[in-house]
């Protein structure tokens, strides 16, 4: 019995010398001949159906070769397919009002709701953002996407600005769980759609795509899809840093070399929320400083979470991370190890050569654990006077008022006041209960 395999081509042969005995002999033969296969379309049957506008009737003097063609049309006749512009994309699904969840000020303290610093509907979103009005702006920027007034679907750059200021902005007034949810609607950004067909570039901005990585995770519960989505960032950033290398485009380069670092970094955090220590340890270990210290201290923090003491110094004395930064290791490890007293001594020196808010905060924290309570008080109390707000100063200030007195609402009501009546700026001005821990 004859093989199926070996039917095929016997056949094959026959309709060849079948179609060759019919076929005329081409005057020219070119690199566009096809031998005897009428020409290919270089596009799908969905995509050139695309290309003909709806309704318009196909032309009767056009044909194609076939079994019905008296005569096969040479391919070196035939005009070559015009290269037309790609279709823009539609992203009309993310205008769409229900995506996107009310945000409601019962979580704001009353002086920051009666201010007669809250904005107007009609302030722009830029002048929200300078004056530190977060909530305010992530209620803007879901009007501008979702009004009368909305962007165009197809202006995919107002679109992408507009929803990573609505999930900035939520991150930064604690809702994240908000943002984590409305992110969703953006699905798999590493898709096709999302990418320019002339360019090949990726049309939704690249801090978008970092913080939709987290977000996705927390969205979605799944923390090991922050780590493989960080990786996938890292692979583009790699490819980037070699073609501004072979173009000698020295800025952009050092621009993707610190997108690189930043990635390295946020994996190691990533393994840490997955309770991975042993894997993020072995990660950090791997990264390498860039020579400006950032990265050395972000390792050494981290090997403080970790619990690895002396990783954390020896991180910051080996990469040369500053004189500033091994001082200030040094007293953080102290801290991790329970020696307050020595800790103390260590931001006193500091706090003589520095004004920095997180030396102050540290060093109130360790006068309350030598048991210098009011002192500590009146550190932190001075900090807020000169005009410092941060989560951390509040929070630990009003822990102080809960462990010093039986009045601590009412001291904390105070405190907000005060907080109220500062002026605004772009490290935030409106605070929430839990910042005072109402």
């Amino acid at each position: 019995m004859e093989r199926p395999q070996d039917s095929i081509p016997k056949g094959h042969n026959r309709t060849r010398s079948a179609v060759k005995a019919t076929r005329p002999r081409s005057s020219t033969k070119g690199p566009l001949d096809a031998d005897d296969a009428p020409l290919a379309s270089p596009l799908s049957p969905q995509q050139a159906q695309r290309m003909l506008p709806l309704g318009r009737p196909r032309s009767p003097g056009l044909r194609t070769s076939g079994a019905s063609s008296p005569l096969p049309r040479s391919a070196a006749q035939s005009p070559a397919p015009r290269r037309l512009a790609p279709r823009p994309k539609d992203f009309s699904y993310l205008l769409r009002p229900e995506i996107y969840h009310p945000l409601m000020p019962l979580n704001v303290p009353p002086p920051f709701r009666n201010s007669p610093k809250q904005p107007s509907d009609d302030t722009p979103i830029a002048d929200l953002l300078a004056r530190g009005q977060f909530r305010a702006a992530a209620i803007a920027a879901t009007q501008a996407l979702t009004g009368p007034v909305a962007p165009d679907p197809a202006d995919h750059a107002r679109i992408f600005e507009l929803l990573y200021t609505r999930l900035a902005c939520l991150t930064l007034i604690d809702a994240t769980g908000l943002a984590a949810q409305e992110v969703k609607t953006l699905e798999d950004l590493n898709s096709a759609y999302y990418v320019d067909e002339l360019t090949g570039l990726h049309l939704v901005p690249w801090e978008l795509r970092v913080l939709n990585v987290r977000l996705q995770a927390l969205g979605f519960g799944d923390p090991r899809r922050a780590v493989m989505s960080y990786y996938d960032l890292a692979r583009e950033a790699r490819a980037r840093v070699a073609e501004a290398t072979a173009r000698h485009d020295n800025s952009a380069r050092e621009q993707w070399k610190d997108r690189l670092a930043d990635l390295g970094i946020r994996v190691a955090g990533a393994l840490v929320e997955m309770d991975d220590l042993t894997g993020a340890a072995h990660h950090l270990a791997t990264l390498r400083d860039r020579g400006d210290g950032m990265l050395a201290m972000s390792k050494a923090l981290l090997w403080l979470h970790l619990g690895d003491v002396e990783s954390a110094r020896r991180c910051v004395r080996a990469e040369k991370a500053g004189e500033k930064a091994e001082r200030i290791v040094a007293a953080l490890c102290d801290m991790a190890d329970g020696e307050y007293g020595a800790a103390l001594g260590k931001w006193r020196e500091l706090r003589e050569v520095s004004d920095d808010e997180m030396i102050g905060v540290n060093m109130g924290v360790c006068l309350l654990y030598v048991g210098k309570m009011q002192e500590g008080r009146a550190l932190l109390e001075g900090l807020v006077d000169a005009g410092r707000s941060s989560h951390t100063l509040l929070f630990n200030l009003t822990t102080i008022y809960e462990l010093c007195t039986e009045r601590a609402r009412t001291l904390k009501m105070k405190l907000s006041e005060k907080v109220a009546s500062m002026d605004e700026s772009p490290n935030g001005w409106e605070k929430a209960n839990a910042d005072f821990k109402l």
